[in-house]
């Protein structure tokens, strides 16, 4: 690869975190190793978990965050545990032995201010030369899509949940 990139997969439609474990798997099929980190889901079980296992050795999978959210009840604790997963995302992303790093809905944690922006684009920025980086997430702010080398908005034209069909396995989970 001549330039790694810097991919974003922001909007309020489905299909994000979908689109980066797509390109995951592209990867891990050419043989390349993937870091794929999770910074919000967490307490349930989802396909993705399982899918990976298939891929032992390339699509290394960590799920960081126990659910913490907008809806938290402690939000200091949910910060605490967001900087911790950050520290650990950049030292993969610093290890350069990745050939693409998955930051799965980490525009949460700059939209909620969990972390301060200026100091993920730094690291982001200056990850090795090769590497591609893709983030996911709604709210993708300003800053971060300009530095970005490609950027796709997911925009819901049409869900089945306000027909009251819920989330059903194998589409949303």
């Amino acid at each position: 690869m001549a330039k790694g990139l810097l991919i974003v997969f922001t909007g309020n439609g489905k299909g994000k975190t979908t689109a980066a474990f797509g390109m995951a798997m592209r990867a891990a099929g050419h043989g390349l190793r993937v870091c794929f980190i999770q910074f919000i889901k967490g307490g349930w079980h989802y396909g993705e978990l399982d899918a990976v296992k298939r891929f032992e050795g390339l699509i290394d999978f960590h799920v960081m965050g126990k659910g913490f959210t907008w809806k938290s009840d402690n939000i200091e604790e949910d910060a605490r545990l967001a900087r911790e997963a950050w520290d650990f995302a950049r030292s993969m992303i610093d290890s350069g032995i990745y050939h693409t790093v998955v930051l799965d809905e980490f525009t949460y944690l700059l939209h909620y201010r969990m972390l301060a922006l200026d100091p993920c684009l730094d690291v982001l920025n200056s990850r090795p030369a090769a590497q591609h980086v893709v983030v996911t997430g709604r709210y993708a702010p300003e800053p971060l899509l300009a530095a970005a080398d490609l950027v796709t908005e997911m925009q819901a034209i049409k869900h089945p949940l306000p027909s009251g069909i819920k989330a059903q396995k194998g589409i949303e989970f």
